[in-house]
């Protein structure tokens, strides 16, 4: 973060897209002093700032990177002068922030951006899940006349529980409608202490005390050393065979292979997944296929409205870095 005004005119690294899109409102919000924009492909890159659009990445995933997000990767890590990085994601897992964080670089995320489009998504697959539409939508394509009365009616939802796992913006968003549609909540969050009104609090590591009663598992926590792997084949095994799973957190939070395993055992009735253990997934996962699953490629988070949001918040961070306070989203 910084502590002290910025002065000068800063380097600021950005995609030529992100430059055309976004320039004139970057002049504009630093006033007198005038930004310096260089891209990756620029003979002397070396910026004091980046900003990670969502251009950037494009098609790359954390596990497969493109050369032309690799040659903005590179032009980041390769900056010496580089003190702040801001990154249009909710989150900052990718191997390149954490490198950047251990060479001093402050990095900041869009925490929020997306927050609204991702708890729609998540309720989506509660929703369609809940209403056996993957059952239905099969019986679509083989033009098969299949109501529901004959393979056994959906449970209500209303006194159902939904234990949501993370208490950030896409979480809280994820709760209150769950709540709205009659379902008892449970929020499992870093800090217990921190009560939520008319929900169940517990802390990360007391996630099995509250397994036994949970209808929906719905993840929507950062990765992070807590939450790595939380959900385990022992964390599925306390889940009643009935409930589902719904994660738009990221892939490394479930044990992929037991989440199969208990799928195909019928310990498990569904899941809705929006991120994997590894992305893309491989053609040969048992994922795409399953009757009982949802699976789509990590794009919860999709919507034209998002640049804006992301930049807003950008634009924010680059005026109080300027000022010398501190940045919003700051990842400690």
């Amino acid at each position: 973060m910084a502590d002290a005004a910025q002065s000068g005119s800063p380097r600021i690294l950005l995609s030529d897209a992100a430059r055309q899109r976004y320039g004139e409102r970057i002049a504009q919000a630093l006033g007198d002093d005038a930004f310096v924009p260089v891209g990756p492909g620029d003979a002397a890159v070396d910026a004091d700032i980046a900003f990670v659009s969502r251009d950037v990445t494009g098609l790359s995933t954390k596990h497969e990177i493109l050369p032309d997000t690799q040659r903005f990767y590179d032009a980041m890590l390769g900056s010496p002068r580089l003190r702040w990085a801001h990154t249009h994601a909710a989150g900052a897992d990718r191997a390149v922030f954490v490198a950047l964080r251990q060479q001093g670089v402050a990095v900041t995320t869009s925490s929020g951006a997306n927050a609204g489009v991702v708890a729609q998504t998540a309720l989506a697959g509660v929703l369609a899940l809940a209403r056996r539409f993957p059952r239905l939508m099969a019986a679509q394509r083989q033009r098969k006349w299949a109501p529901l009365i004959g393979s056994g009616v959906p449970r209500d939802l209303a006194g159902q529980t939904a234990t949501v796992v993370g208490w950030g913006p896409i979480g809280q968003q994820i709760g209150n409608v769950l709540r709205m549609l009659g379902l008892n909540l449970v929020v499992v969050r870093q800090n217990a202490q921190a009560r939520v009104e008319g929900a169940h609090t517990v802390a990360f590591d007391d996630l099995a005390s509250v397994l036994p009663r949970t209808d929906w598992l719905v993840l929507a926590c950062p990765l992070t050393d807590s939450t790595r792997g939380i959900v385990d084949a022992a964390a599925l095994a306390l889940l009643p065979p009935d409930a589902h799973l719904v994660n738009v957190a990221r892939g490394e939070v479930v044990d992929e292979p037991a989440l199969i395993a208990a799928l195909r055992a019928g310990k498990l009735a569904g899941a809705y997944l929006d991120v994997f253990a590894h992305e893309p997934l491989p053609e040969d996962s048992p994922l795409w296929t399953m009757e009982s699953v949802i699976a789509t490629p990590h794009s919860a988070g999709f919507s034209d409205g998002n640049a804006e949001r992301v930049f807003a918040i950008f634009l924010d961070n680059l005026r109080r870095w300027r000022a010398g306070e501190g940045l919003v989203n700051l990842v400690r």
